[in-house]
């Protein structure tokens, strides 16, 4: 980790500072994703086991989970881990039902009538990660509203583990979140097979979920082209705190580690006024990772940690916006007057007692977020994401006969005499 002062950085020492380790491979990464994506898109199942073969060793005779499958894992998972997949689900479909857009309509003019439908995306996919870690939460986090919305199709692709088996967790989770079908597939090649509708699985109009610098890079590439839109750019986890000398040293650095232990890329950064908390938190890293079971992967992590020292706590808001982050700590007394300050971030946790950790499982908010920066024009995960908002307008001959002149006017301004005609041959009609 790096102790820094941000006062006496320049603005190229400052970009530095924040850059996002992804980044330094970003070439690399380009290149084999391509080269994935054209071996999904020129081969059927064959190339996605030989893929899966080749990167994850494993060996599949079925890419889709049976029931036979599902059953064992339902069987398999305790009960205590049940019940908190069930009481997360609760809480998430709570917040997600009561955040969706309505339809409206209203009239503007007299005979003119202008609505929004709002109408489910017909076929979606979900990528739920696996890679150092099973995540059955992020499977709770996209079918849940994928199932509000009332998706026709939903498909979900997680990595198989060494044996050929899906995670039992991320499969009851599945379930759990109306998801019926489930097909073992990882890393870029599952996200071109649902792209693209390969080795069985359905073409999806719409692609959800996070996933590593490969997995964002797959839904970039494969959006570019058409193939697909996808929810956000959503690679390695991130978290920035803004902390003040009333923090818990212990606290803050908890929920440091708790984003440094997702993987070697995922990046932690702490901005404060105090270097007393600074410093205490940096004995707090080295006290609490050693206890940690996956300390060798936060401990690569720590390596792009950065301790920041500001002047004024205005100052890291202004830090803090400038690098958009994923989630957001704001470990401040009285946290909430800071929040106007908050202008681009995934998720905001305010307090001491909101560590970042809650939103991942069960506070009921979605922790599917626009990382590397994306915050600052992205939204997380909700309902909405998942439905079309159609408009739609109707007009009366009253109608176009009080509003028609003005569309020909400004037809005829920008130089589109068939607009303007169009109108006007109306206007003649009807008069």
């Amino acid at each position: 980790m790096e102790r820094l002062e941000w006062s006496a950085l320049d603005e190229a020492q400052r970009r530095r500072a924040l850059a996002r380790p992804v980044q330094a491979v970003e070439d690399a990464v380009r290149a084999t994703v391509a080269g994935l994506i054209e071996e999904v898109r020129n081969g059927g199942p064959e190339a996605l086991r030989a893929i899966t073969r080749r990167l994850d060793g494993v060996v599949l005779e079925d890419l889709e989970v049976g029931a036979a499958e599902f059953a064992r894992a339902q069987a398999g998972v305790p009960p205590a881990l049940q019940a908190a997949m069930e009481d997360a689900a609760a809480r998430i479909e709570a917040f997600h039902a009561a955040g969706m857009a309505q339809p409206y309509a209203v009239e503007t003019a007299l005979g003119v009538r202008c609505e929004r439908v709002v109408r489910p995306i017909a076929r979606v996919g979900l990528y739920v990660p696996a890679g150092t870690a099973p995540l059955p939460s992020t499977a709770l986090m996209l079918g849940i509203p994928a199932r509000l919305a009332g998706c026709a199709q939903v498909v979900m692709c997680t990595p198989p583990r060494a044996d050929g088996s899906a995670d039992p967790a991320v499969l009851v989770a599945a379930r759990l979140a109306g998801v019926q079908r489930v097909f073992k597939l990882g890393g870029a090649q599952a996200i071109a097979a649902m792209a693209l509708g390969r080795g069985g699985v359905p073409a999806c109009d719409k692609l959800f979920g996070p996933g590593n610098a490969w997995v964002t890079e797959a839904k970039q590439q494969l959006a570019q082209t058409g193939a697909v839109a996808i929810d956000m750019p959503a690679g390695p986890s991130e978290v920035l705190v803004i902390a003040d000398a009333g923090a818990t040293p212990a606290f803050v650095a908890a929920d440091l580690l708790s984003q440094a232990e997702h993987g070697p890329d995922s990046q932690v950064v702490l901005l404060s006024d105090s270097v007393a908390l600074l410093d205490a938190v940096e004995a707090e890293l080295g006290s609490q990772l050693s206890r940690l079971p996956r300390e060798a992967i936060a401990a690569r992590s720590l390596a792009h940690c950065r301790l920041v020292r500001v002047e004024r706590l205005e100052e890291a808001f202004a830090v803090s916006n400038a690098y958009a982050p994923e989630h957001l700590i704001l470990a401040l007394r009285d946290a909430r007057a800071w929040l106007p300050q908050v202008a681009a971030a995934g998720s905001v946790f305010l307090g001491d007692h909101a560590p970042e950790a809650l939103g991942d499982y069960c506070s009921g908010t979605n922790h599917v977020l626009p990382t590397n920066g994306a915050a600052r024009a992205w939204s997380g995960v909700g309902v909405d994401s998942f439905r079309n908002f159609i408009s739609v307008q109707e007009a009366t001959a009253e109608g176009i006969g009080r509003i028609g002149p003005c569309a020909v006017t400004l037809a005829e301004a920008e130089g589109l005499e068939g607009h303007a005609n169009a109108v006007r041959l109306r206007l003649e009609r009807s008069a």
